[in-house]
């Protein structure tokens, strides 16, 4: 054969070692069983496997040529490569061989096939291997498809050959390392550097039990792996382990903030060792491919002590085009070409030449003829080259969404901030949707659980989204989200399918299932429905799918309560998986049955005491501070005191600009009934120590959204019982734009029930003050309106927030800055 092992090569699966004697071997056996012709398209589909090795070499030997089969395949995708490549023997196991005869029925033919699990090998005569040239294909790889259907890339000894000598003569692994198969063999990227180069250099190659994080690194420990292949995924997965532990440690967060600084491998090895020690000890590089690897992950795994090589690759290059020296990494580079590969920029794409570049695609001459010209490969990728000839990947030509406006959006760029913001999002992708970028998030739901987050919609969209599109122009700015259940569609090295997002988001919007007959469920559907107004189906998450808010939350609870008699809390309700669970489980436990509305007098009105230390020193003290402050500094306009009501409680609404309105509130409010005000604010603002005592000392009132939000109504019910005021923000957060954000109702459900007027306020100059995205506000002069109260009467909820809403949005129009 024109590629061969290596006598010193080896695998080792569990407690079995086979050396080059008992590969020989195998490989013979399994060749003797193979009655193909020269040049015939053998299918290998099944797991990794030391017989996945053999049965590669055993089609060499024969004269074929191999065509891998990722093995989670689903029954057409393995139809469609048997149709392709004309395949009539197929090598697979007892894991895939259902799979593949379904693919028989749909192709309708029938296939030859050599389950490796029920063998009988016969000792058998060696066959001399069948002649071949190295201009002849020898493995046809099919690509993972982010853009589009699969294609069979032809790539011969040669190509294979260019860059098996490539990676042997920089000496990145010798015959003493040893390597564990983690990623499928059907990929280029493994088949070349987990098994191509190991079996032709002499190396060891170990397969793991099962793909789990802590089957990888019991095998690492067990097996002293010195070189790992990975894919990106992998190393953040790695990553994500590591910080939790170290950020939880003030020392070791302050150790590893010095060893940045340092920049000294040797010693962060020492100072990390029980770190390299989880890894085995003996890593001599973390090898990432298939994949761009976060910059500030490799430069954080790096001041821990390893190195990272990071490379640069397509099927059609075999895949190699480049990699980073061992004794020269740029971090955030891909490295230079390997020697034999020329690689150019043109119009900002990534062009390859040399002797890995393949022979074509299999029965797509078109398509060749696209990305083949002159002899150069157009890769499709984006890029650009430094001073010294190292290549830094910067997108995906096919992926670069090009909005209305014009501007060119890389999707990875802006999935990569996001991810980084928050652990809680797990996978999310950004498309283009009417013009603008929408995201589509799948977060990690068992993190999300563990941290007691309840309210996931609110949290992804403030704490998430709202903090990217801070740091980030409005054309990069993500303008919708959608919340998913299930993983995002990807290749099996990781990368997103993109182009099934579309098909694949609006699958989860309008996917309808059967409908439970109950009169339970009917119930609990025709209320959601109604307060929804779009339709329910019942595989509906009641947050992520029929997008209730904390409030709707709320009164969806009382509603469960009031219509079945079951009292359901917000952390046992996050806990079903959708509305057919949540009606099947009150079917069960209901006490009664009933159709009956939601009666927020009888929630607010029930007995409820609490303990608030009527402190007024403070707060008066600190009006006396400001006012002076915002006069000089602010040049303060106040207008509508008169409106403010003497003789009894009222709720104070105003517009959230910036982090200055409540001071400005205090500041100019009179004295007798700022001694009477208490402020509505969200809890998790207040949790230090220092934010505590701000809260108890000045009159604040936290709510979390994430809690028990009925107590919370309940607990400023019984302040405006008692004839104290409270200031509530209808907009829930601050403006990040100038713009009123959209009302949320509760206040106006307070207003109605216990007849309290709402008296609207307008803020404006306070953002221009003082952004969200800044911390020292400017001398700009800044406006306080306090207008007419706004009395409950006969209004509905919808209709006080939205009176409040227009005086509040008309008046903001009037004043002139």
């Amino acid at each position: 054969m024109l590629i061969n092992i290596n006598k010193n090569f080896k695998l080792i699966e569990g407690n079995n070692i086979f050396s080059f004697k008992e590969i020989s071997e195998n490989i013979n056996n399994i060749s003797s069983i193979l009655n193909i012709r020269n040049n015939e398209y053998v299918g290998i589909f099944c797991e990794n496997r030391p017989e996945w090795v053999f049965s590669f070499f055993a089609v060499w030997k024969n004269g074929g040529i191999n065509v891998p089969i990722d093995f989670m395949s689903s029954s057409e995708e393995v139809a469609y490569i048997l149709k392709d490549a004309s395949i009539r023997t197929v090598i697979c196991s007892e894991k895939t061989v259902k799979i593949l005869e379904e693919a028989e029925k749909l192709i309708k033919k029938s296939i030859k096939k050599i389950n490796l699990d029920s063998l009988y090998y016969l000792k058998k005569e060696e066959k001399e291997p069948i002649e071949k040239n190295i201009e002849d294909t020898a493995v046809v790889l099919y690509t993972s498809g982010t853009t589009g259907n699969p294609k069979g890339v032809l790539l011969s000894y040669k190509n294979l050959l260019s860059n098996i000598n490539g990676i042997s003569k920089a000496k990145i692994a010798t015959e003493k390392d040893i390597t564990v198969a983690i990623l499928p063999f059907h990929h280029s990227y493994p088949l070349m550097v987990t098994m191509l180069v190991p079996a032709s250099i002499g190396a060891t190659v170990v397969f793991i039990p099962e793909l789990s994080p802590e089957s990888i690194i019991n095998t690492m420990k067990k097996h002293r792996i010195t070189i790992l292949i990975g894919v990106p995924k992998l190393y953040e997965l790695f990553h994500r382990k590591i910080f939790s532990e170290i950020n939880r440690r003030k020392t070791a967060k302050t150790l590893f903030w010095i060893l940045k600084k340092v920049k000294n491998q040797k010693i962060s090895k020492i100072i990390f060792k029980k770190v390299h020690e989880t890894f085995g000890g003996n890593i001599r590089y973390f090898v990432s491919g298939g994949a761009k690897l976060d910059e500030e992950i490799a430069k954080d795994l790096w001041t821990l002590g390893f190195k990272i090589i990071e490379g640069y690759g397509l099927t059609e290059t075999s895949p190699i085009v480049s990699f980073n020296p061992p004794n020269r990494i740029k971090l955030g580079s891909v490295g230079k070409p390997i020697e034999g590969v020329t690689v150019k920029i043109e119009k900002g794409e990534i062009l390859v030449k040399g002797d890995n570049v393949m022979k074509g695609y299999l029965n797509k001459e078109e398509e060749t003829k696209r990305v083949l010209k002159d002899g150069w490969l157009y890769t499709g990728d984006l890029g650009k080259i430094d001073e010294e000839g190292y290549i830094y990947i910067t997108g995906r030509k096919k992926e670069i969404i090009v909005l209305p406006n014009g501007k060119n959006i890389n999707p990875e760029e802006i999935e990569s901030k996001i991810l980084k913001i928050s652990n809680i999002i797990k996978e999310v992708a950004v498309i283009e949707r009417n013009g603008n970028l929408f995201a589509i998030v799948y977060p990690d739901f068992p993190l999300i659980e563990e941290k007691g987050i309840l309210n996931i919609e609110e949290t992804v969209k403030w704490w998430i989204i709202d903090r990217y599109n801070r740091t980030v122009p409005d054309y990069k700015k993500i303008y919708g989200f959608k919340i998913v259940k299930t993983e995002l569609p990807k290749t099996r090295l990781g990368k997103i399918k993109r182009y099934l997002l579309k098909d694949f988001l609006e699958e989860k919007e309008s996917t309808k299932k059967e409908e439970p007959k109950t009169q339970e469920y009917r119930l609990i559907k025709q209320y959601l429905e109604k307060i929804t107004k779009k339709p329910v189906y019942s595989h509906y998450h009641i947050e992520i799918d029929v997008g209730l808010d904390s409030l709707e939350k709320v009164e969806f609870l009382t509603f469960l309560e009031e219509a079945f008699g079951i009292k359901i809390t917000e952390e046992q309700l996050s806990k079903f998986e959708n509305i057919a669970e949540i009606s099947s489980f009150i079917e069960k436990q209901r006490e009664k049955i009933q159709e009956k509305a939601v009666n927020w007098k009888s929630i607010l009105l029930k007995p409820k005491v609490i303990s608030v230390e009527d402190k007024k020193i403070p707060i008066l003290v600190l009006k006396r501070f400001l006012k002076p402050v915002f006069l000089i500094y602010n040049r303060v306009e106040v207008q509508g005191l008169e409106n403010l009501p003497k003789n009894r409680p009222f709720i104070l609404a105003p517009n959230h600009q910036s982090y200055l309105d409540g001071f400005l509130i205090i500041s100019f409010m009179p004295d007798e009934i700022l001694k009477n005000t208490y402020f509505l604010a969200e809890e998790t603002f207040f949790e230090s120590s220092f934010r505590k005592f701000i809260a108890d000392n000045f009159r604040i009132l936290t709510v979390n959204i994430n809690k028990n939000l009925k107590d919370s109504l309940q607990k400023v019910a019984f302040i405006l019982k008692r004839g104290k005021n409270v200031v509530i923000f209808p907009e829930g957060a601050r403006t990040r734009d100038g713009n009123l954000l959209p009302f949320k109702k509760s206040f106006a459900i307070l207003s109605k029930e216990l007849d309290i007027p709402v008296v609207p306020v307008v803020i404006k100059g306070a953002y221009q003050s003082l952004p969200i995205d800044k911390k020292v506000p400017k001398p700009v002069k800044i406006h306080i309106h306090f207008l007419k109260p706004i009395f409950p009467d006969k209004k509905d909820y919808e209709e006080i927030k939205n009176q409040v809403f227009n005086s509040i949005k008309d008046e903001l129009e009037k004043i002139v800055l």
